[in-house]
């Protein structure tokens, strides 16, 4: 359920800024709102937090695996460790820069050789100017040809030939390209690349050993987003000699609030939510429902304080479209092995743990149901037992029960429409319920709603398996649903019924079209059925290629085919679950509800680190 809010002004004197920070903080449960993300200071800590989030990454890609230390360090110590790392990391960077160019000096004069450039200088001072030509062979008997130009055929181990031209350059005509004369010699580059990559090398060792800090960037990263929580809150607060601090509290700790402003001397103002506060939104997961936070999380969606917590709608919805798209026995025992040894690894089953569970039964039962174990009909004869779990309406593999396979089909299509009227007319009831409690007659609408919904979903049965239907009575409800909609669609509390009706009619198209968007909505839960079938597509797919190989020498080709086509099979149904399954709830069921998911997380004031962070900030 969603917790009802409280909002919150403070008042205090400017010169117990920090104190009323600190007290506020350590009740934690103030949301401080419109907070401020921008200030000098805040963008300096901002980069410091960027910096620490970087090394630990590279600490946690370079560390020693085997080295299963986790040592903790002093603010002193920290800081000490983190400033070294950033030199180490800085360091390799420029030794990777001078390895690439030493690499490339030399590759560009290997093919003279090794030799002192020294040398050439000593001659160029003593009056003969040498200039390193090379080109090809042509160029170069040309060169040859030319008793104007002395010069000296060069050793040179490229496809090109050289020379040492005395004296003058040539023109640039002769086609010719001058060598730049190096500023070290052959040996010595090499010798300078050698101690580059030993230093490179124990570099990296010390970064290597540094994985033993990863759990202190942790530590330090929890406090590093306190004293940043705290500049903020601190930035927020209006006025100087007297100071106020504006959010929301949950109802529910309304007395706790003011008993603490009343014991540290605070003035305050408590006040239920208007219509033009936006309130953040706290969800309280009860029981099972709380598996699905982690999905929440994952997804990123808050409903809006003033719209629906469906979360059990959710888990129970959600739980079946990942059944029926992966629709198959086999992968749900794959599933609930990892489960299982998730359980036994933690002792203790997370909620993603349980949700595991749960997804996994799950799965195994529809896919018991429609006889599906890894996709193969022959596993089905050769272990008659599991045809007992059979459900012929909705069978993959209708021949091994005796049912016509198009019958077959077609009830499965069926049960998605069903499925898809279910959860749509779900969502028309919850909102007469509410409007009923609220006293609001734009009920009426929702209940036409419904009535479109109950006669859409005959339509795609009579349009998609062509099941018979009363044609007339379908023609007749949506009309009436229609006009229930038209004429209550605008009415509310507060609202009279002629300005109602007034709205309601104005919006005579865009209840049209929402009215064929209904009717989408009940047709885009055959995607259950098309993706299911086309997973069962796959994996008959993959055991047909190796099924002719499971004998002889062949015997492992033909198992890793089997693996393999599975293993993508599985990792192509848990994105559609993603792509299909989440969108059918978020999208199709919530559009319905009139949810937009706009809401923000409750995220109060309070301590998050074990420290003093904020005293030192």
């Amino acid at each position: 359920m969603i917790e009802k809010m409280k909002k919150v002004v403070l008042i205090s004197r400017g010169s117990e800024k920090k104190e009323l920070l600190l007290s506020l903080r350590e009740e934690g449960v103030m949301h401080v709102s419109d907070l401020v993300h921008k200030t000098p200071k805040l963008d300096e800590m901002e980069k410091d937090r960027s910096d620490y989030v970087r090394i630990r990454q590279v600490l946690v890609e370079r560390a020693d695996k085997k080295d299963k230390r986790k040592l903790s360090l002093s603010d002193s110590d920290f800081a000490s460790v983190h400033q070294a790392i950033l030199k180490d990391i800085e360091d390799e960077g420029k030794i990777n820069e001078r390895l690439v160019q030493l690499q490339a000096e030399r590759d560009r004069i290997k093919p003279f050789g090794d030799f002192n450039p020294d040398d050439v200088k000593a001659l160029s001072d003593d009056g003969i100017p040498i200039f390193i030509y090379a080109g090809g062979k042509k160029e170069i008997e040309k060169l040859r040809s030319d008793e104007s130009v002395s010069f000296i055929p060069l050793r040179y181990d490229g496809k090109l030939e050289a020379a040492a031209v005395l004296y003058e350059k040539l023109p640039e005509s002769s086609g010719l390209a001058e060598i730049d004369l190096p500023s070290e010699s052959l040996s010595e580059i090499e010798a300078e690349i050698l101690m580059e990559r030993k230093r490179l090398d124990e570099i990296r060792k010390r970064i290597s050993e540094c994985g033993v800090y990863i759990t202190a960037y942790d530590s330090y990263l929890r406090k590093a987003d306190e004293r940043i929580t705290f500049e903020r809150v601190s930035s927020t607060i209006s006025g100087d000699d007297i100071i106020y601090l504006k959010g929301y509290i949950p109802e529910k700790d309304e007395k706790r609030f003011m008993k603490k402003a009343e014991k540290e001397g605070w003035a305050y103002i408590i006040d239920d939510i208007s219509d033009e506060d936006n309130p953040p939104t706290l969800v309280r997961y009860k029981g099972i429902t709380r598996i699905v936070k982690p999905i929440f999380d994952i997804l990123g969606t808050v409903p809006g304080y003033r719209e629906y917590d469906i979360s059990s709608f959710f888990l129970v919805f959600f739980s079946l479209f990942f059944a029926m798209i992966l629709g198959d026995a086999g992968y749900g025992l794959i599933f609930l092995l990892i489960a299982i040894g998730m359980h036994v690894k933690s002792k203790k089953p997370s909620d993603v743990n349980i949700l595991l569970y749960v997804l996994s039964v799950v799965t195994i039962i529809w896919g018991a149901m429609t006889g599906t174990w890894f996709g193969s009909e022959t596993i089905l004869r050769k272990l008659p037992f599991l045809q007992l779990f059979i459900v012929p309406a909705i069978t993959n593999f209708p021949g091994v029960v005796g049912v016509d396979s198009v019958w077959a089909q077609n009830m499965l299509m069926k049960f998605c429409f069903i499925l898809g009227a279910v959860q749509l007319g779900l969502a028309r009831v919850v909102n007469i319920i509410t409007k009923a409690r609220n006293k609001d007659i734009s009920l009426i609408a929702e209940a036409g709603w419904f009535i479109d919904v109950v006669m859409l979903y005959l339509m795609a049965l009579y349009l998609v398996i062509g099941e018979a239907v009363p044609f007339t009575l379908i023609v007749g409800g949506i009309v009436v649903g229609f006009v229930l909609v038209c004429l209550f669609s605008g009415q509310g509390p507060g609202i009279s019924f002629v300005a109602g009706l007034k709205a309601g009619l104005a919006g005579f198209f865009t209840t049209f079209l929402d009215t064929i968007s209904c009717f989408s909505n009940i047709m885009s839960y055959i995607r259950l059925f098309a993706v299911g079938m086309a997973s069962l597509a796959i994996a008959q797919s993959f055991n047909g290629m190796a099924g002719g190989m499971l004998h002889g020498a062949l015997i492992p080709i033909g198992v890793l085919i089997i693996v393999l086509g599975h293993t993508l099979n599985l990792v192509m149904g848990m994105l559609s679950v993603v792509v299909h399954g989440v969108r059918l709830n978020l999208l199709e069921f919530s559009g319905a509800l009139g949810m937009e998911w706009t809401g923000y997380n409750y995220e109060p004031f309070s301590k998050m680190a074990d420290d003093k962070a904020a005293e030192n900030s």
